[in-house]
Order: structure tokens, then sequence, then C-alpha cells
């Protein structure tokens, strides 16, 4: 059973910056790649970066050149550090893990585990 703790989220105005963190701890089965999820009330909840275990890594259009994706293997944490950051980045954010290729496609589907979540408010 895989747990994935997230932390960082808060509150900032537009233009802040904040580092999402996610440690992972547990039995961990095969992963392919670890990503980010967002979902903002009354929206379905988005892909927003993933990395591989190969090292690619993918962004969703709305935040590439934003937010960088990066993972410490000694820690078992992945980041998500999020600059410029605009009021439509406003979401529960979720840490997540996939036992499925990453050319498959970087969807919810595909998620085998799910952080609790961490909120960011962006005003």
């Amino acid at each position: 059973h895989v747990q994935l703790v997230e932390s960082g989220g808060g509150s900032v105005q537009a233009g802040g910056s904040l580092r999402l963190s996610c440690v992972a701890s547990g039995y961990t089965p095969t992963t392919y790649w670890m990503g980010w999820f967002r979902q903002a009330p009354e929206n379905e909840r988005e892909g927003v970066a993933a990395i591989a275990s190969d090292g690619s890594i993918i962004y969703t259009d709305s935040v590439r050149g934003r937010f960088t994706i990066s993972q410490d293997n000694a820690k078992n944490t992945l980041y998500l550090q999020m600059n410029s950051l605009k009021p439509e980045d406003t979401a529960t954010y979720y840490c997540a893990t996939s036992g499925y290729p990453l050319s498959l496609g970087f969807l919810s589907d595909y998620v085998g585990y799910w952080g609790q979540g961490t909120q960011v408010t962006v005003s």
C-alpha cells in the first residue's frame, strides 16, 4: 500500500511562488510515472505535470514555462515548483503515481495511488 503525502500549499498573490512536495512511503509497486493533478471546484481533475521513470517530463500547456516538476529519489519525494502563479491556478493539487507507461496518456484513469491533496489559492 503506497502512501502519498503532499505539503506546501497555501495562499499567495498573483505572481507569487509556491513549492509543493509529495513524499511517498510504504510498499512501492512498479511506478512508470509520478505527477501532479489539480481540481478546481466544479471542474474535472486535470493533469498538470508528470515525470516518468526514464526522466521524460510533460506539462499541460497552461503551466509550461511557469511550473517545474522534479524528484529526489533518495528522499522518495516529488516536487512541483510553481512560479508566476495566476488566479486560475487556484485548485486542490494532488500527487499521483501510475503503473502504466506515460505513453498511454497522462490521465487520471491510469493513476494507481493518490495523495490527499493540498490547497493552492492565488488571489
